[in-house]
């Protein structure tokens, strides 16, 4: 029996990508592409057994495996999951949160409330958001959209602002599973993603991102971390606990 899987389909799974789709194990899944919000959308209705979702949503799921040695995460600056506004975090009113990920819009209030504690309201946002960031309305947009965007003069990097707060890294996504699975097929699963985080270059050069100004190699290499090793396991824990 295959089991499906849902990926993010963001520039920063282009490793994992590159990994399934150049080992015996893509024949042992059906792999299906999502935005951060359906990933978690299927893991939750049991519409697929797998899933690289947002660590915001594990509190909600009936029960749950981390099932790998692999995640989307940063220790510092990530790049792809900032705060773009047109006046200073001091004078901002509103933050208007990106509909495609729970974990970042979930991050930018626990920093509010623990580390910034300013008085801002925050507003569930729809498509084309992007477009309402103006005086003191700012917006937290993640993934591919922040590449190149520099037209707004204050960008606050919320994984950067967490390393500040707390001293760790930070886990945006990890795989999960919503049954317990067979270990020899979470083992070619580990062997899957390893290939492809150890083969970055060719997974670029089979696929390359235009965007101006954008460095691919910089950006997967040296802001995504891929590691789920302790420090990010324990960022894991301090961050669903302050999500409380």
């Amino acid at each position: 029996m295959k089991h499906s899987v849902s990926i993010v389909n963001y520039y920063n799974t282009t490793p994992f990508l590159y990994g399934i789709n150049h080992s015996d194990f893509k024949s042992q899944i059906n792999l299906e592409l999502d935005i951060p919000s359906v990933c978690a959308q299927k893991l939750k209705n049991n519409q697929v057994e797998i899933g690289l979702v947002p660590v915001a949503i594990l509190p909600e799921l009936e029960s749950y495996h981390i099932i790998t040695d692999y995640c989307i995460g940063a220790f510092g600056k990530v790049d792809s999951v900032k705060l773009f506004s047109e006046k200073p975090l001091d004078e901002l009113t509103h933050v208007l949160l990106d509909y495609q990920s729970k974990t970042s819009v979930t991050l930018v209030q626990v920093l509010n409330k623990h580390f910034w504690k300013k008085n801002i309201q925050f507003i569930d946002a729809k498509e084309g958001f992007e477009k309402q960031i103006s005086g003191t309305t700012g917006a937290v947009i993640i993934g591919d959209r922040t590449f190149g965007l520099n037209e707004h003069p204050y960008q606050y990097d919320l994984s950067e602002e967490w390393q500040k707060f707390t001293g760790l890294p930070f886990v945006f996504a990890c795989w999960v599973s919503n049954i317990k699975l067979e270990e020899p097929f979470v083992e070619e699963f580990n062997k899957a993603l390893a290939y492809g985080v150890n083969h970055i270059e060719e997974a670029i050069v089979e696929k390359p991102n235009h965007t101006k100004g954008f460095d691919a190699y910089d950006y997967l290499k040296n802001k995504i971390s891929y590691n789920l090793d302790a420090d990010k396991r324990k960022a894991l824990v301090k961050f669903l606990e302050l999500m409380k």
